[in-house]
Formats: structure tokens, C-alpha cells, sequence
């Protein structure tokens, strides 16, 4: 370059705009939790490894790709699962027969915003004996509530009983219950929820929904009151920068979409 190149690309380079000063990186945190106030995790790793991890249960995808049925071998217990389901969508449907030609015997729904941690309790538990529940003939007693609700008796949730409903609720800061239905557990395949496990500012309002109907087993009801009273999970906090304050990530409340009933594809009459 002669001189007169070496000054022009110095005037350049004095007029061009200052960079901009570098931003501090932003952290994510994670806080442990109870179970109950954990984030929603990822339910299609749960969904491939619970079946990843046992040959007695096979896996079939619906024409449309967005839908997963997990079936036992037996042919007498399915979860049908919704890849697109999101939020308080209802993301695992759950049935149960006793024989594969025989009529429902029980069912259940999860949201997708359920944590992860009390799904794999539940799948945990469909894999044993405990997935086998009384006949549909058989009346919910006072010994199966003690029996299903023990560990959250254990764990000093607050016991109250309002009209037909019993409930429990956690004795933390989080909100979070379980609420059973006197009316519903009375009605043979009603497709209102005799069992509601939730988390989240109230039991018509939750962020997130788990419920059964009045046939469901009491032992696989104790291992999800079990995880939601005693068991830990994790949560996002949202990103701040590093000297800032955390602000808890936070999701306003909405109408809770919880189902009234399975689709009919999982409901009474022959498996398909």
C-alpha cells in the first residue's frame, strides 16, 4: 500500500461504528424440587426406554405417525400415546382389561405436563402384577383408600373431606394433592376420574393432571402417592445474567384439560 492507501484505510476504520460491548453470557439453573413441582421432563425418552427395556410389552405406530400404542403381550393392558400432545393435553391413555375379549376393568389419563418423575413411577408400575386391579364388580373400600394414600398419610399431607370429596394436600409451599371422588368411585366404568394426583395451584386448575378411574389397583395408587409424597425431581430456572436475580420460570393458570373419558379406541368392548 502506498501512503495515500495507508491513510485512506485508516480514516476508514476510525469512522466505522464501535463494536458493540460483548454481552454477559446468560445461566440456566436447576433447582431440586418435589416430585410433584418438577418440570415435564421428556416423555418420549420415558415412552422408548420403557419399552426399549422390556420384551413383554411391543410398541405400534397409527397411520398418521402422531400416535404410539404400547401393548402388553397379554393383550389385557395398552397405553396409547400422543406425540403432539403438549401442556395440560392429555399425552398417555391408559386401559386395562381382564381378559383380551373381556369389558374395560380400568382406566387413566396423564397430561403432558406431568412430571416425568411420576410418569416412570407409573410405567414402573404397569410393568409389575400391581397393573392387575380388582373386578369391575368390586366396590371401593375404606381399607383401599387407606392402602393407595398410606405415604401420603406418612408424609403429613393435610387430610380434609369436603361433600363427596376426600382430599390430600402437600403441606408445602408448592400446591399439589390428591383428591378422590365418593361419587365417581360408585359408578361402574364412569368416565369421570374417581382418582385426580395434581400439582399446581388447584385440583380444577392444576398445571398438571394424573387420574384414575375407581378400578385402578391401590398398589399401583400407593406407588404414585409414594413418588409424588417422597420423591425429588428437577426444574428449570429461567436464565438470568450471572449477577442477577433467578426469576423462577412460571405458568399462568388456565382451564385444566384433563379427559372425561379415554377415546373410544381404548374403551369398553375387545381390544383392538
Amino acid at each position: 500500500m502506498t501512503a495515500m492507501e495507508r491513510q485512506v484505510a485508516q480514516a476508514r476504520s476510525t469512522l466505522a461504528a464501535p463494536a458493540e460491548p460483548e454481552q454477559p453470557a446468560l445461566r440456566t439453573e436447576i433447582e431440586v424440587v418435589p416430585a410433584y413441582a418438577a418440570d415435564a421432563g421428556d416423555h418420549d425418552a420415558l415412552l422408548d426406554n420403557f419399552l426399549d427395556a422390556r420384551d413383554d410389552w411391543q410398541r405400534w405406530r397409527t397411520w398418521d405417525e402422531n400416535t404410539s400404542i404400547a401393548n402388553h403381550e397379554s393383550l389385557t393392558l395398552r397405553a396409547l400415546f400422543d406425540h403432539d400432545a403438549e401442556g395440560r393435553d392429555i399425552k398417555w391413555t391408559l386401559a386395562a382389561y381382564e381378559t383380551p375379549v373381556s369389558d374395560l376393568l380400568w382406566h387413566g389419563t396423564a397430561t403432558a405436563s406431568t412430571p416425568a418423575e411420576i410418569v416412570s413411577t407409573l410405567l414402573n408400575s404397569l410393568a409389575t402384577e400391581n397393573a392387575w386391579g380388582r373386578g369391575p364388580s368390586t366396590r371401593v373400600t375404606e381399607t383401599t383408600i387407606a392402602e393407595a394414600t398410606r405415604p401420603l398419610a406418612d408424609a403429613g399431607w393435610k387430610h380434609t373431606i369436603d361433600g363427596r370429596y376426600i382430599m390430600w394436600e402437600a403441606p408445602g409451599a408448592e400446591a399439589a394433592g390428591v383428591q378422590f371422588d365418593a361419587f365417581a368411585a360408585q359408578q361402574t366404568n364412569s368416565p369421570l376420574p374417581t382418582w385426580t394426583v395434581w400439582g399446581g395451584h388447584a385440583v380444577h386448575q392444576p398445571s398438571w393432571a394424573l387420574q384414575l378411574s375407581a378400578q385402578a389397583p391401590a398398589a399401583l395408587l400407593q406407588d404414585i402417592t409414594f413418588e409424588v409424597a417422597e420423591g425429588n425431581g428437577q426444574r428449570r430456572v429461567r436464565p438470568t445474567a450471572p449477577d442477577g436475580p433467578a426469576l423462577r420460570a412460571t405458568q399462568a393458570p388456565a382451564p385444566a384439560r384433563v379427559a372425561a373419558s379415554p377415546p373410544a379406541a381404548l374403551l369398553p368392548g375387545r381390544p383392538r
